[in-house]
């Protein structure tokens, strides 16, 4: 049970029990292809090939028979509960029931953990079966790494605008935002929905954001129908629809030393790098067994204290390598002088 509660007695200052920040829960479920109602140990997500047809080159020929290639994605299931524990004495002593700002904490927690799910297919290997394998219901399954040209490096700056430089170690840029619609596009992976929404999305973290920030093409009326400067944020950008979230990994740098023992010059070789991934919804898949479930009750065994209870069963894959980007960026310039 909670030990803090007590924090939150009736004092004069304060008359509620206020939510300290954190991710107010999931961003990314709806940036996903998402099925539910799963049952079993696992479920595969099926997929089929592109195919081309055939010349007819005469009359009266046979019917063509074109072998449409199958492949499969598996996804295996993950447990997350949450529960925590409201004694009635700390209930008498405070000005509000406690048990909806626990649940909407719970559900936040939920929330956070189904975008780290769906960040860890992004970036780790998904497992895939073909062949007869596919076809047969077999479990038989291999590892698929995002392959390496899928990735822009931090030293990555091919389309450099912007006074960018080209080849040094940059933080996220117009250019690399360039890259990354280039190698969507060449997969055919950057199409609409019947809307004409963009199905493109561009995950990162509040350090990178800032950067793009200082871009005139990014903060510029002329390039940007969305003011960012102005309202202080970035939702779209380049046919990407920008998710803010701090669950992305980083890699911490590494300091070296010149010079005698007594007289050490810090030489920076290399700094925090930051993981920004842009992807198609259909390049990930997010099963869910169970969505989150709410319980609150009593407990008799603790002397009827009101206990609540979260829970939820859930996984995810990539689909298609070919739907994702995975961009290495600097967190600053890196000083070798």
């Amino acid at each position: 049970m909670s030990t803090q509660v007590t924090t939150a007695f009736v004092k004069q200052y304060s008359a509620n029990v206020q939510l300290l920040v954190q991710q107010m829960g999931s961003r990314m479920r709806n940036a996903v292809t998402l099925e539910t109602g799963k049952v079993g140990e696992e479920v595969f997500m099926d997929r089929i090939s592109a195919t081309a047809p055939q010349k007819v080159t005469s009359r009266h020929a046979d019917s063509p028979l074109i072998s449409t290639p199958h492949d499969r994605r598996r996804v295996t299931p993950i447990d997350y509960d949450w529960g925590d524990m409201i004694d009635n004495p700390d209930k008498l002593r405070m000005l509000i029931d406690p048990a909806s700002a626990y649940s909407a904490n719970a559900a936040m927690a939920m929330g956070r953990a189904m975008d780290e799910e769906i960040i860890g297919a992004l970036k780790g290997s998904a497992y895939g079966s073909t062949g007869d394998s596919a076809t047969s219901g077999s479990s038989s399954s291999s590892s698929i790494a995002l392959p390496a040209a899928q990735k822009i490096t931090s030293v990555t700056n091919t389309y450099a605008v912007d006074g960018e430089t080209v080849g040094n170690q940059q933080p996220l840029t117009v250019g690399k935002l360039i890259h990354a619609r280039k190698l969507l596009g060449a997969s055919e992976a950057d199409d609409y929905d019947v809307n004409g929404n963009s199905n493109l999305f561009l995950v990162v973290n509040a350090a990178q954001l800032a950067y793009l920030l200082t871009s005139t093409k990014v903060n510029s009326a002329d390039y940007n129908q969305v003011r960012a400067l102005v309202a202080g944020d970035l939702n779209q950008f380049m046919g990407f629809n920008i998710i803010r979230t701090e669950k992305i990994p980083t890699t911490s740098g590494t300091e070296e030393y010149s010079g005698s023992a007594s007289d050490k010059v810090p030489q920076v070789t290399s700094v925090d790098e930051h993981y920004v991934y842009a992807f198609h919804r259909r390049g990930i898949g997010l099963c869910v067994w169970e969505d989150i479930v709410a319980r609150i009750s009593e407990r008799p065994d603790k002397r009827f204290s009101q206990y609540i209870y979260y829970r939820m069963t859930l996984g995810a894959t990539r689909l298609e390598e070919e739907r994702v980007v995975q961009i290495m960026c600097q967190d600053a310039a890196v000083d070798k002088s």
